[in-house]
């Protein structure tokens, strides 16, 4: 039990830079009580004292504002942050560190009994606001932005958002690796271009360096068969760049970033 206390704890300073110590986690963080009178109405549910399980829930709801049915199933280290308006469903599943922010509903889109409401598998953090709703998964490391409506399946790594929810590409890391290495090449500042980030200036951007990795891997395979034909010709090196020439534009990407 206390080790158990511990690790919620823990998990708030991992995931909240405003805790301070542990005696202002236990006892205003209404975050960790819903989750501490959770498991012990989980617990009576599981039992069987259906209606005494909920008054516990009910209690739970009325003292933090969060809404967690007793009869979710709710993994480790799971981390609701300030919490108003948290509503969790009957049939939910949330896996290990997971982290909710205020507002988010786990909810059903249908009345029928048996499995109505999402599984939230390990790592999943739920923006502020955001509502997941039906019986499907969203897959560990997934992000549901803040006040995204989700009501389909997303992949394990995905970002979500919008109404309806829709996933944003996921980065690709080797594809990453390569635009930052061109960028290199020819001198250009890639500070906040990426996939993560949706906008189409960036996009762009992003494809021009793609265009560039091919076509300068086109001109050294042409180099290549250049030599193997006896042509002396090598292709010469491109002309720098002046870092200062792009100081403004950076200045003022680094502006609007912040």
């Amino acid at each position: 039990m206390f080790e158990r206390l511990r690790e919620d704890i823990q998990s708030v300073f991992h995931r909240d830079p405003a805790a301070r110590n542990a005696f202002e986690v236990l006892t205003c963080y209404p975050g960790m009580h819903a989750i501490w009178i959770h498991r012990l109405s989980s617990a009576l549910w599981g039992m069987g004292w259906k209606w005494l399980a909920r008054l516990v829930s009910n209690f739970g709801r009325w003292l933090t504002g969060i809404e967690i049915h007793p009869g979710a199933k709710v993994g480790r280290r799971f981390f609701i942050d300030h919490g108003m308006g948290i509503v969790i469903g009957e049939t939910a599943e949330i896996g290990n560190d997971v982290t909710l922010y205020q507002g988010v509903t786990l909810g059903g889109t249908s009345w029928n009994k048996g499995k109505r409401h999402p599984t939230l598998e390990d790592g999943v953090v739920v923006g502020a606001g955001a509502k997941v709703l039906g019986p499907f998964t969203v897959g560990a490391g997934a992000k549901v932005g803040s006040n995204a409506v989700v009501t389909k399946a997303v992949p394990p790594g995905a970002t979500v958002v919008g109404i309806p929810g829709r996933i944003i590409v996921k980065s690709d890391e080797e594809q990453d690796a390569k635009r930052k290495a061109m960028a290199e090449k020819i001198g250009f500042d890639a500070y906040g271009v990426g996939e993560d980030m949706p906008d189409p200036v960036a996009r762009a951007i992003g494809q021009l360096l793609d265009h560039l990795q091919a076509v300068d891997g086109r001109l050294e395979g042409m180099c290549g068969a250049l030599k193997d034909l006896g042509s002396n010709y090598c292709a010469k090196d491109l002309p720098e760049l002046r870092e200062e020439d792009f100081a403004c534009v950076k200045g003022k990407d680094e502006s609007q970033a912040s």
